[in-house]
């Protein structure tokens, strides 16, 4: 299985440049990542029932970007092997990082800012 190693869950560093260090933007931003991935999850579980594999790499594709652009690292790595598994046509594969993403939401919930 390929999934990623990528253990940082949030690199602050970057957010922090994203946001210009306000601590509220931080919030809101991440706030914001963790609702629109969420909402991206169900798709993705969609497109796997139905094997449309392509529809499954890009909607990973844009979270693997958004998770990406504010340094939500395992989530971004996580995204970045189910786009490759998708592409490859491993829907098993798929179905196993669908569930390490659900996973790396959670522990980029509880991350304070």
């Amino acid at each position: 299985m390929g999934t990623s190693n990528i253990t940082v869950v949030l690199d602050r560093a970057q957010l922090r440049e994203v946001t210009l260090d306000d601590e509220d933007l931080m919030r809101e931003l991440l706030s914001a990542l963790i609702a629109d991935t969420e909402q991206q999850m169900p798709l993705l579980t969609l497109a796997l029932e139905r094997a449309d594999l392509k529809q499954c790499a890009n909607l990973a594709h844009y979270s693997k970007g958004a998770c990406a652009n504010v340094g939500a690292r395992a989530a971004a790595g996580v995204l970045a092997d189910l786009e490759r598994s998708a592409r490859s046509g491993a829907a098993d594969e798929c179905g196993l990082q669908l569930a390490a993403l659900a996973f790396e939401v959670d522990r980029l919930r509880a991350e304070r800012i």
